[in-house]
């Protein structure tokens, strides 16, 4: 079996992030790591991987600057077998149709490389820094393979999958053969962290730096300019002010707690 899972390099929550002057978000001059709920779908590609046997092989792809390749990284030393990050300047600022364009193009050339379609093409539910969540449908579409998507629990038997979908109304039991493109919620068991072992082997693994050129992608057909969405105007959060001490000396507590939540309009 032949995994490749998307995953994608975002600017760390806890840092202090920025725009760059095209109001498009700054992915070079602040810290970042492996979206959290991608951290998800190499779990569950290593989860299939240990079911299936050792002939299988996981691929984490990534589209970023160089240093995604932090990604990349972290996703080898969790356990994945090789790692191909695709990065070109023209790329920045790519909305999500140019996104999948390139992922879509960099997963055809895995399988020319391996002689065969991925069996399986996962992907997490969103990416922790835009919750889009409509990549991996659109890879379906460019791939022209089935979708089962949003999955909490996942079965398989041979080219079988079963996944099921928890919605707000009802959960959901959905079939589909292999090959296929599935993106997996943070409902599905906690993601692994890497070992010492780990991280140790993820230095020898093949780590692949592959450009737009290299996929036979038009550079006119991604980055910013192609982009169907733009972001007009930005603003920087305001500063945090002082928050507001009620001394209750009279029993008037309860009265001053209400008419502030009054005022700020939580109740």
């Amino acid at each position: 079996m032949n995994i490749v899972v998307c995953v994608k390099y975002v600017p760390d929550a806890t840092a202090d992030r920025q725009f760059e002057s095209d109001n498009t978000v700054d992915r070079v001059g602040v810290d970042g790591l492996l979206s959290e709920l991608d951290e998800y779908a190499v779990e569950q590609a290593l989860q299939l991987k240990e079911k299936a046997g050792d002939d299988t092989e996981v691929t984490a792809l990534c589209i970023g600057p160089e240093k995604a390749v932090d990604a990349v990284r972290k996703a080898l030393q969790m356990g994945a077998d090789k790692g191909i990050l695709v990065s070109d300047e023209a790329i920045a600022g790519s909305d999500y149709l140019g996104t999948s364009l390139v992922l879509a193009e960099a997963i055809k050339k895995i399988s020319q490389e391996i002689g065969q379609s991925p069996d399986l093409v996962m992907c997490g539910m969103a990416s922790t820094d835009a919750s889009g969540s409509v990549v991996p449908a659109m890879l379906a579409e460019r791939l022209d393979l089935p979708q089962v998507t949003f999955a909490s629990v996942i079965e398989t038997q041979g080219d079988q999958v079963r996944i099921k979908r928890d919605g707000d109304t009802a959960t959901e039991v959905i079939g589909a053969t292999m090959p296929l493109v599935m993106s997996v919620t943070d409902q599905t068991g906690e993601a692994r962290y890497p070992s010492f072992k780990g991280i140790m082997a993820a230095k020898k693994k093949p780590l692949e730096t592959w450009s737009l050129s290299d996929l036979g992608v038009d550079a006119e057909l991604v980055g910013l300019n192609a982009s169907w969405s733009a972001v007009e105007e930005t603003a920087a959060r305001p500063p945090r002010t002082a928050g507001e001490i009620v001394t209750d000396e009279d029993g008037s507590g309860a009265t001053a707690l209400t008419e502030f939540l009054a005022s700020k309009k939580f109740i």
